[in-house]
């Protein structure tokens, strides 16, 4: 962004970063911006940008991610739109996509070339399909050569897929609702616990940490408690199960592989944040 003229000679701009930088008269860049320019309108408008810039940038993130958890096609169109958008294109770029048959790394998208995707093979490809998938990394059955091939590229993913942590679904008894693995977790309050799901941005219902998954065509929340008694009181985790959006809940035998990753995925992050009590030594 090039300088603006500002009060008493100054000129501002945002830097990267999306910190406003100021200079003298002089033409000299100072280390910050001189507090006779704090209610600068230059200013206060860079400020008001930057704060907008950085609220857009997640605001990209998010929805990127949703469409990866959804695994959803994406029209190309849209992302072909999006991306001219430094924001849009830094949450896209280098995610594994599938398009057209063809598995690889997003690297750009252009209205008249199409997708460019770097397949397997280290091949540049131009795509023009209808739409497009970010597939959640717990269906990528080629996720280790992914993840390979990745660091040979020097990928950066912004939304968290290749290396992002998963788990895979076992075999339970029949009938079985809930799994114990995170729960037994001790949390010295119960605002601890809540600061941390805030923290990690899962929402707190009825005591349990809840994280919606979109998944064969329906709605299944993940729930992993975590209390729900006086909130400056101890508190213990219990168990996580997985429910349809009305309540009902599911055996774990009906939990699809995206819905059972991220609720494993969301129970032991939770559950990290725990009072880990010391070994004494003998």
């Amino acid at each position: 962004m090039g300088w603006l003229d500002a009060g008493a000679g100054y000129q501002v701009r945002l830097g990267d970063g999306g910190r406003v930088q100021a200079r003298n008269a002089k033409g000299k860049l100072l280390s910050s911006v001189p507090a006779s320019l704090k209610d600068d309108p230059q200013v206060v408008q860079l400020r008001q940008l930057a704060e907008w810039l950085v609220r857009h940038g997640a605001e990209c993130l998010s929805a990127v991610d949703g469409w990866m958890v959804r695994s959803l096609p994406v029209p190309a169109a849209l992302v072909v739109e999006v991306w001219p958008d430094e924001a849009w294109a830094s949450a896209l770029r280098d995610l594994v996509v599938v398009a057209d048959g063809q598995v690889g790394f997003l690297r750009d998208a252009d209205a008249e070339r199409g997708l460019g995707v770097v397949t397997l093979d280290g091949d540049t490809v131009r795509l023009r399909p209808e739409s497009v998938s970010i597939p959640h990394p717990v269906l990528l059955e080629d996720l280790e050569e992914l993840r390979e091939f990745g660091a040979e590229l020097g990928v950066e993913q912004k939304v968290q897929q290749l290396f992002r942590q998963t788990f895979a679904r076992r075999p339970h008894a029949a009938g079985k609702t809930s799994v114990d693995d995170f729960s037994g977790g001790r949390f010295e309050q119960l605002t601890h616990a809540l600061g941390r799901c805030r923290t990690l941005g899962y929402p707190v219902r009825g005591g349990d940490a809840v994280y919606s998954a979109f998944e064969d065509g329906r709605v299944v929340e993940a729930r992993f408690w975590i209390g729900s008694d006086y909130p400056e009181g101890e508190t213990w985790t219990g168990g996580l199960s997985w429910t349809l959006e009305d309540g009902t809940g599911l055996p774990l035998a009906e939990v699809g592989p995206v819905a059972w990753s991220e609720g494993m995925r969301m129970a032991s992050a939770v559950h990290a944040g725990r009072v880990v009590e010391e070994a004494v030594a003998q």
